[in-house]
């Protein structure tokens, strides 16, 4: 048995890289803590903690604002996680990798202060974002709630990576977003698509004006919008989730019909996929989804 999971989705504008004062933005953490008490869950938009005013180079921002995970950045995020007992994703963060790239990362903290995950966006929209692509897809187990997995903005267009969340166990995908373009209209949509077609929630969080549009939402494992933000202002979206929910539905099927993870008989060919070189194992297909 696992207990429904609470979730506060703070769709707002990004603060300035360069506001370095610690404070303000645990400040802004705890006032929606206190004003949602009771929340295990607490997100915040793609880049968050890294914006920029519009006449700044972005590639020169990103630079100024990439930090190590484990540095002074991180180890705040940490404490403010454990002060309040929650589960903390401030959003994602450029990262300034080991390895001498800069990725687009989002850290997930535990209540008890641990940095339990971190994902580098796998699909910067490119020309225009210059960071690293990152190679690996992350889940984390909510204890006692279910799995989630994260995804970053335009990661959402492209549905291997909500596919392969969903196949290492994911009830809940958060996707973390700043569009301030017109696709939003078509990115709801994809938050949709992507929860009926891999038996998914999905958190769908954008910033609001003038990074984003707005237009959060939360979607269930077959499609129906359970809440949505309006357009540009900063509001919190909040829901009560009850995770097993996804696990029924790949058990029983979307509307007691559809069993997306089950449509193989035993001794199926292993379907070939040329575009990835690749194949479709029905044994290994099985294996995954976690019903």
């Amino acid at each position: 048995m696992t207990a429904p999971l609470s979730i506060a989705l703070v769709q707002t504008a990004a603060r300035h890289h360069t506001a370095e004062d610690p404070d303000a933005f645990a400040a802004d953490v705890r006032r929606v803590a206190e004003a949602y008490p009771g929340v295990h869950l607490l997100a915040y938009p793609e880049l968050h903690l890294c914006g920029h005013e519009p006449e700044e180079d972005p590639a020169a921002v990103m630079t100024a604002a990439a930090r190590p995970l484990d540095g002074p950045r991180g180890t705040r995020l940490a404490a403010l996680a454990r002060e309040l007992g929650i589960w903390l994703v401030p959003g994602s963060v450029y990262e300034q990798g080991a390895d001498g790239r800069i990725y687009n990362t989002a850290p997930v903290y535990s209540p008890t202060g641990e940095r339990v995950a971190a994902y580098r966006k796998i699909f910067p929209w490119r020309p225009h974002e210059t960071t690293a692509a990152g190679s690996s897809f992350v889940v984390f187990d909510v204890a006692g709630h279910g799995r989630v997995g994260l995804t970053i903005c335009y990661d959402a267009w492209f549905p291997e990576t909500t596919r392969h969340l969903a196949w290492q166990g994911a009830d809940l995908v958060l996707n973390l977003v700043r569009t301030p373009t017109a696709d939003r209209a078509q990115e709801v949509v994809l938050a949709q698509a992507n929860a009926i077609v891999n038996q998914v929630f999905m958190a769908s969080l954008n910033a609001a004006s003038p990074d984003g549009v707005g237009r959060s939402l939360v979607v269930d494992p077959e499609g129906h919008t359970r809440a949505e933000a309006g357009p540009r202002a900063d509001e919190v979206l909040t829901d009560v989730l009850d995770l097993a929910e996804a696990r029924r539905v790949r058990t029983r099927g979307t509307a007691g019909l559809t069993r997306v993870w089950d449509p193989f008989e035993e001794g199926d060919t292993p379907l070939e996929l040329p575009l990835y070189a690749g194949r479709i194992d029905p044994e290994r297909w099985r294996r995954g989804g976690r019903p």
